[in-house]
C-alpha cells in the first residue's frame, strides 16, 4: 500500500505502508526520542489511522477516547490531553531528527493545526522547511538535557547559590551574556541581538512585510523582561566596563510565493554560531490579515524563546554548576529559582529565598528579583514553608518584594504576577484578578502569566474560562508542566471527572509539594481507592501535619465558593480525613 502526500505544486511523493512504519519502529527504539508511552500511542495511532486511509478520522475527540481512554462526553475544549500530547509528540520527533535522525530517508512531521501525519523524503523535507539537518554540540547538549536540565537544576545548581560560590571564568569562557549597560546597579542578564530580516523574494511587497516582522519580533521579545533585546551589533560589543561577550542572536527570513509566505528564524550563539533552535511558520498571505499574521507569527517567536524555560534559558540553565563571573550571580539566582518551580521542595524555595535575597540586596533595582523574591514569599505562605509566623508576615514581605518591583518597573509581569498572587491570597480577590489582566495586556504571550492568572481565575469560580487558559498555556509551554498540570487536575476534579484528575495529578509529580497530596488524596476519596488514598495521608500526616490541623482554612485560602470548597472537602471525608462539620 501507498501513501501519497503532496509536497508542493510540482511534487508528489509516494511512500508504502512498510517505509511508514519500518521508520516508525526506528523512532521508536532511539534513546533519542524522548517521549511518555502515551505519547507513543499518540503517535502511532495518528499513523496507523493514516495507513489505513482514516486520516480523516484524526480528531482530538477519537484519539482522546479510543488512545487515552476518554469517554464519550469527552470535550477538546475542556480537557486540552490531546494538544499537550500532540506538543510532546512534536517536540520529542524535532528532538529525535535533530540527534539521531540526521542521515534517516523518511521525515515524519504532526504539522501544528491538527494532528493527521505528513511523510517526507529527507530531500523534500529540507525544500518544504522541516527541520533534521545535523546538529551543533550546543544543539545536541541542549536537547540531550531536554526535560530534564530544570530538575537538574533544581539539585546541581541550587547547591552553588545557596553559597553564591563564583568565579571568574577565563577570557572567552564566559557563560551567557553581560547586563544592559555598564549601569552597576543592573546585573548581567541574557543579551539577544535582533538581527535585519532576510527578504528572499525581493518584491516590494516582500520588502514591507519582512520589516513588519522584525519589528514584531523585537516589541514582543522585549516585553520579557528576564532577557535584553538589542537592535545594534555595535552596541552588543563589548568594551570600556564589564565584558559582555557572548550573546545570541535572531536571524530570520521571509519568503513570499503562490500566495503563501513563509517566515524561518533561528538563535545561535554569536560566539561559535552554533544553533539553538530554528522554525519555521506558513501561513497563507491575505492581504486583510497581514499585520495579524505578523503579530501571531511574532508572538510565537517570542514565546519559544524568551519566557521562562524557553530556548534561552534551557541553554544558560547548564551552565549554572560552572564557575560564572561574580555579576552573574543574580541571573544564577533567577535560573535556580526556576529550576525550584521544577518540583516546589522546601530545601530549594530555603536556598533560592536566600540567594534572591542577598541579589535583591547587592543590586536594588533588579526588578525582576524583587520580583521573584515576592513569589517566594509566597510560597512560603501557601506550601507552610519556613516558620509558621514569621516576622514580618509571608504576605507583608511578598507585597512589599512585588511593590517595589512594580515601582522599578511597571511592565514587569513577574512583578505584577506576584501582586496578583498576594492580592489573591489577602482575599481581594477581584482587584487581584484586574492587576493579573492588566499584566496580561502588557504581555500576553508570557504563558507562566497566563496560566497562573487562568488558575486564579478558576478558582474564583469562573471554572471555564479559568481552565482554559491553562490548558492554552501548558500547550505552548516549553518547560515544566508540573504545577500546572496539578490545576489542572483541580480542574478536572471539580467538573467532577475524577479520573482525569488522578491522571493530571500523577502526571504532576511534585512528590515533595503538600499541595499536590492534598488534591491527589481528595481525588482518591472520590474514587473510592483507600489503600492508595491511606499512602498520601500517611505522607501529610509525617511531612506537612500543618495542612491537616485546618482543612477548611487551607482549602478557603485557595478556593473562593462555599460550594466550591464543600465539594473538595466532601474528597478529603471521603478518603478518610477528619474533619470536623460547620
Amino acid at each position: 500500500m501507498t501513501i501519497t502526500k503532496r509536497l508542493g505544486p510540482d511534487a508528489e511523493m509516494l511512500q508504502t505502508a512498510a517505509e511508514i512504519r519500518a521508520q516508525l519502529d526506528r523512532i521508536r527504539s532511539s534513546a533519542e526520542f524522548d517521549a511518555p508511552e502515551r505519547a507513543r500511542k499518540f503517535l502511532t495511532y495518528v499513523i496507523e489511522e493514516t495507513i489505513a486511509g482514516r486520516a480523516d478520522r484524526i480528531k482530538a475527540y477519537s484519539i482522546a477516547t479510543e488512545v487515552f481512554g476518554r469517554d464519550a462526553s469527552f470535550d477538546a475544549q475542556l480537557d486540552p490531553v490531546v494538544r499537550i500530547e500532540a506538543g510532546r509528540v512534536r517536540r520529542a520527533l524535532e528532538r529525535y531528527y535533530l540527534l539521531a535522525g540526521g542521515d534517516d530517508q523518511l521525515v515524519i512531521t504532526i504539522p501544528k493545526g491538527g494532528y493527521v501525519p505528513a511523510f517526507a523524503p529527507r530531500a523534500q523535507a529540507a525544500a518544504t522547511g522541516v527541520r533534521a539537518s545535523s546538529p551543533s554540540h550546543t544543539a545536541r547538549r541542549l536537547f540531550t538535557q531536554g526535560r530534564h536540565v530544570w530538575t537538574w537544576l533544581g539539585a546541581a545548581a541550587l547547591t552553588l547559590v545557596a553559597g553564591l560560590v563564583f568565579s571568574v571564568l577565563e577570557p572567552g569562557k564566559m557563560v551567557g551574556t553581560g547586563d544592559q549597560n555598564a549601569d552597576e546597579d543592573q546585573p548581567s542578564v541574557p543579551r539577544l541581538l535582533v538581527m535585519p530580516f532576510e527578504d528572499l523574494s525581493g518584491t516590494p511587497q516582500s520588502k514591507m512585510i519582512t520589516r513588519g516582522f522584525a519589528d514584531e519580533v523585537i516589541g514582543k521579545v522585549a516585553k520579557f523582561r528576564e532577557i535584553v533585546v538589542l537592535t545594534d551589533a555595535t552596541s552588543a560589543q563589548p568594551g570600556g566596563g564589564r565584558d559582555i561577550s557572548p550573546l545570541y542572536a535572531l536571524q530570520g527570513s521571509v519568503r513570499l510565493e503562490g500566495g503563501r509566505f513563509r517566515l524561518g528564524v533561528r538563535v545561535i550563539r554569536s560566539d561559535d554560531g552554533s544553533v539553538l533552535w530554528a522554525n519555521t511558520y506558513d501561513e497563507d498571505l491575505d492581504p486583510l490579515s497581514i499585520l495579524d499574521l505578523q503579530a501571531n507569527a511574532a508572538a510565537a517567536v517570542a514565546t519559544a524563546i524568551a519566557q521562562p524555560y524557553g530556548i534561552i534559558f534551557q541553554a544558560d540553565a547548564p551552565q549554572v554548576s560552572s564557575k560564572v563571573p561574580n555579576d552573574w550571580n543574580a541571573y544564577a539566582c533567577t535560573l535556580a529559582y526556576y529550576g525550584y518551580r521544577a518540583d516546589l521542595n522546601p530545601q530549594a524555595h530555603s536556598t533560592v529565598k536566600d540567594c534572591l535575597e542577598n541579589t535583591t540586596e547587592q543590586f536594588p533595582k533588579y526588578a525582576t528579583a524583587w520580583a521573584l523574591l515576592a513569589l517566594t514569599y509566597i510560597d512560603q505562605l501557601r506550601f507552610r514553608y519556613g516558620p509558621e509566623r514569621s516576622s514580618p508576615p509571608a504576605l507583608d514581605l511578598a507585597m512589599n518584594a512585588a511593590r517595589r518591583a512594580v515601582e522599578l518597573d511597571p511592565q514587569n509581569v513577574r512583578g505584577l504576577q506576584a501582586e496578583m498572587l498576594v492580592r489573591y491570597f489577602r482575599g481581594e480577590v477581584d482587584m487581584a484578578l484586574a492587576v493579573g489582566k492588566r499584566a496580561l495586556s502588557i504581555n500576553p504571550n508570557d504563558t507562566e502569566l497566563s496560566a497562573e492568572y487562568g488558575f486564579r481565575l478558576a478558582l474564583s469560580g469562573q471554572w471555564n474560562p479559568g481552565c482554559k487558559s491553562i490548558s492554552d498555556a501548558i500547550a505552548q509551554n516549553p518547560g515544566l508542566l508540573g504545577y500546572f498540570e496539578a490545576a489542572l487536575a483541580v480542574c478536572s476534579y471539580m467538573k467532577g471527572d475524577y479520573l482525569s484528575a488522578e491522571r493530571w495529578s500523577r502526571s504532576a509529580d511534585l512528590s515533595g509539594n503538600p499541595v499536590f497530596h492534598l488534591i491527589l488524596l481528595a481525588t482518591l476519596g472520590k474514587l473510592g481507592k483507600p489503600k492508595e488514598a491511606s499512602r498520601e495521608l500517611h505522607w501529610l500526616e509525617n511531612n506537612a501535619p500543618d495542612f491537616l490541623s485546618d482543612v477548611p482554612r487551607e482549602v478557603g485560602l485557595r478556593i473562593q465558593r462555599s460550594e466550591d470548597q464543600q465539594h473538595f472537602i466532601e474528597g478529603l471525608r471521603q478518603a478518610g480525613v477528619s474533619i470536623p462539620e460547620n
